[in-house]
């Protein structure tokens, strides 16, 4: 982690150390500055949309002013979803992107998310020599002209761009609850779904500013489940506030955890010749059910640091055109250079036609290993190799599980919070393991809250 960015961007509390007018101008105008060193003699282009909350037009300004003192011209998106953000980026041939949002976090926060020129998020070296720039900036004059920035109907792109991938009419007969979240989503993932004849029931489409991902959306999918079955629905789409996560509930009422829908992408891909280098790419959070469903089909997964931008960089490398996080973040590499939920929500419903087969029936095909984990609020984020009590925990652990289990202990990359993981074949074993964790981590640091 650096010093202003996180694992996916700068987020925080607005009006706090690192969401506020001053920083967002600095950022603006050191992203300036940072593309007239790749770019000296060119002339520079931008683009910035954001979601529903409140505070982003006021940063949005900010940054725009803070590009404007290097001539940068800039493509005001409005509301639209992240992806949408990257995929304008690539059409509009610009040097940057800029997503205004707090993902998946209440309104009371909210972050920025920088795409490069190839619509991929920066690496932390990159960051790095940004967050030097930041700080050799100096804070706004009192007499800062007007942010200067052209309007563009990205959104408009966006649902044609999304309407293509299936026929028109293709789901008549369809009824889907739509969960957007009161975000970014509200106005394009509907207009995609009308395109193709389904029955819409929508909830957490009417953003006022102060309601995103208030009990609904990717975070809350009880809602979405609830409306299934009341609805007689046959799938349920939930997305988080900016739009880049999936999260679905079948004709049951169940929620799919998110690696049963990496498998299903990654076995279906396979028995079907489309998932290139045979390699599905996760993160170290995915289940090892994973990895024995995909191996089972003749293919393997790799594992990446968490972080949408770490799988995006692995499957670059790899070759591979699937990928995810357990959290929803899937990307379709042929079709979006970022995670965008409602592509993957394409995605899934053309596997459920060709398979025909119902959600709840397809889902039984990936069996993941029983897990348990905890989440531990911290006074300090001590570094774990020093942490003596949990470490020998994790040894002892491992040593009984030997292949048939693992453990993962991470902290938050926005959070004050100790993540721990336990997974393994036998149930037991595994709750008994993460309750070994909680007292050694308890031994070692001071836990204000579970």
């Amino acid at each position: 982690m650096g010093k202003y960015f996180g694992t996916d961007g700068i987020r925080g509390p607005v009006g706090g150390e690192l969401i506020n007018t001053d920083l967002a101008f600095r950022l603006g105008s050191a992203m300036g500055r940072y593309l007239k060193q790749l770019k000296p003699e060119l002339p520079l282009n931008s683009v910035i949309g954001r979601d529903t909350r409140l505070s982003g037009p006021e940063l949005a300004d900010a940054l725009i002013q803070g590009l404007n003192q290097h001539g940068v011209y800039v493509h005001d998106l409005g509301i639209v979803p992240t992806p949408s953000i990257a995929q304008s980026l690539l059409e509009q041939q610009a040097d940057l992107g800029i997503a205004v949002t707090a993902s998946h976090n209440p309104a009371s926060d909210n972050g920025i998310k920088l795409f490069d020129g190839r619509g991929c998020k920066f690496d932390p070296a990159e960051e790095a020599r940004i967050e030097a720039l930041i700080d050799a900036e100096p804070s706004p004059p009192t007499d800062l002209p007007m942010a200067k920035s052209y309007p563009l109907d990205a959104a408009a792109f966006y649902i044609n761009y999304v309407r293509s991938l299936m026929d028109q009419n293709c789901l008549s007969g369809w009824k889907i609850v739509l969960d957007l979240a009161n975000g970014a989503t509200s106005e394009t993932t509907p207009a995609a779904f009308k395109r193709w004849g389904a029955e819409l029931i929508l909830i957490g489409d009417h953003p006022n500013g102060e309601n995103i991902n208030q009990g609904v959306g990717s975070e809350y999918p009880e809602a979405l489940a609830a409306a299934v079955i009341k609805h007689g629905a046959k799938l349920g789409i939930a997305h988080d506030g900016d739009g880049d996560r999936l999260v679905v509930c079948d004709e049951t009422g169940t929620v799919l955890d998110g690696d049963i829908l990496l498998g299903l992408f990654a076995i279906y891909a396979l028995r079907s010749g489309a998932l290139k280098s045979d390699t599905l790419v996760a993160t170290i959070q995915s289940n090892l059910g994973l990895d024995h469903a995909v191996r089972a089909e003749g293919g393997r997964v790799e594992r990446t640091d968490v972080g949408d931008r770490n799988v995006a960089r692995v499957m670059r490398e790899l070759g591979s055109n699937v990928g995810g996080e357990s959290s929803g973040h899937i990307i379709f590499s042929e079709f979006a250079t970022t995670g965008d939920g409602l592509v993957a929500a394409v995605k899934l419903i053309d596997l459920m036609c060709k398979a025909k087969k119902p959600l709840s029936e397809l889902r039984q095909e990936i069996s993941l290993f029983p897990q348990a984990t905890l989440n531990l609020v911290v006074a300090e984020k001590k570094p774990l190799a020093s942490l003596k009590a949990l470490s020998a925990a994790v040894v002892a652990i491992e040593k009984d599980f030997g292949e048939e289990g693992r453990v993962l202990i991470r902290y938050s990359g926005t959070e004050p919070k100790l993540r721990l993981l336990v997974e393994g074949k036998d149930k037991k074993r595994v709750v008994d393991g993460l309750k070994g964790l909680e007292k050694a981590a308890c031994c070692d640091l001071h836990v204000i809250a579970r």
